[in-house]
């Protein structure tokens, strides 16, 4: 009976995260200006959303995402340029907030990385090819050959 008791109480737990975790969208006000909204995402489009990490922010639909855009418009509503905004971004969160980091000492590693990888990955299959190719193939001895073609049961002469 308590298993079954344990049972019930582990569906009610699990109905209740259910609940907990579902969320009403904010309902957004409509758009009013549309060359404020593309400017807003033109902008939105240069940065990265901090939670997804391979969105920018104008796709995201995350939360912090939503409150980002929102800044940017009531920044751009203020009259700040776009570079404004973006300093005012990496201000706060730094480098990574941009969807294309500039290229200087802190960020080298991102922009050189990936090619240094692959060219070890490319050294690395080179050499391994090399051995293969030197590797010696010494022929089987008589006694050798005669144990295989038993083994194997294949008549034949060798070659």
């Amino acid at each position: 009976m308590t298993f079954l008791r344990s049972c019930l109480l582990l569906v009610l737990c699990m109905g209740a995260c259910t609940l907990a975790m579902a969320q009403e969208r904010a309902v957004r006000a409509p758009i009013t200006d549309p060359v404020l909204e593309a400017r807003v995402l033109k902008v939105a489009e240069e940065l990265r959303c901090l939670v997804c990490q391979n969105e920018t922010v104008a796709a995201s639909q995350a939360e912090l995402a939503v409150d980002l855009r929102d800044q940017i418009r009531r920044q751009l509503a203020e009259g700040r340029s776009e570079a404004d905004i973006q300093r005012f971004m990496v201000e706060r969160y730094g480098d990574f907030v941009l969807y294309r980091p500039p290229l200087k000492a802190g960020t080298v590693l991102l922009w050189v990385g990936p090619f240094v990888l692959l060219l070890a990955g490319l050294l690395a299959l080179w050499r391994q090819l090399g051995r293969q190719a030197r590797r010696d193939d010494t022929p089987l001895s008589a006694a050798e050959w005669e144990r295989a073609r038993r083994l194997l049961g294949t008549p034949g002469d060798r070659p």
